[in-house]
């Protein structure tokens, strides 16, 4: 079983000259729940190298048993700061794919054109295709081969305005998620803030925020394993 873990590479959180990135717990939830089933995980960004993490899910608060797990990992720390160029990617060569959130992903990954077109190859080879909290930005400009959008008429989630407002980000990020899923089409639906709350459509599996990541992993698992 391989999957593809798409990272983010960008690192300014709007013009307020604080740092973004990927959101630890949303990559080593999913991370460790797929590994410790076998599965062999591939880690990509668009720059590639070492994606940059956000500091605000480095903080105390914000620790867990998988977050622990990956500061003592240095296997892992190694692997991340060599992620390959999304560019260099084939569809072909997994099984799935999982794109990790943090506020990364709004700036980049939603108008990235090879994780556009990957997206959009897993999903229409009926292949697993999960994304969590604001990682569904990635599926902003993600059309299918009809020309509609993907998530146009699917069952989705993802971080909530009113989570984001408190974060106090609504005014700096670049959209909201949950208004431009329901504006490409979809029927957005979600649980009470920071509750965890996953949905699958066909193979599309997208989670609300952090607490969401490894139910995400789960149904990507199952569809798999059945």
């Amino acid at each position: 079983m391989k999957f593809l873990f798409v990272l983010t590479s960008h690192n300014e959180l709007g013009d307020t000259g604080n740092k973004t990135g990927f959101w630890i717990e949303e990559f080593a939830a999913p991370y460790y729940y797929l590994t410790d089933k076998g599965a062999d995980i591939t880690i990509a960004s668009p720059m590639g190298g070492q994606p940059p993490i956000d500091p605000s899910s480095d903080t105390p608060d914000n620790q867990t048993p998988a977050t622990r797990r990956f500061k003592e990992d240095e296997a892992l720390q190694k692997k991340l700061a060599s992620s390959i160029k999304l560019s260099q990617i084939q569809m072909d060569d997994f099984d799935g794919v999982f794109y990790p959130g943090g506020h990364g992903p709004l700036w980049d990954l939603a108008n990235d054109e090879d994780s556009i077109r990957l997206i959009q190859e897993f999903y229409e080879a009926n292949k697993p295709t999960g994304l969590v909290c604001h990682a569904p930005a990635a599926l902003k400009n993600v059309k299918l081969s009809d020309g509609e959008f993907l998530v146009k008429g699917k069952n989705v989630t993802g971080f909530t305005n009113s989570e984001e407002a408190a974060v106090q980000l609504t005014e700096v990020v670049p959209f909201l998620v949950e208004d431009m899923l329901k504006e490409r089409g979809a029927n957005y639906s979600k649980a009470d803030d920071w509750q965890a709350y996953a949905v699958q459509d066909t193979n599309l599996v997208t989670g609300q925020n952090p607490a969401s990541s490894e139910a995400v992993a789960e149904k990507l698992f199952a569809m798999l394993s059945n």
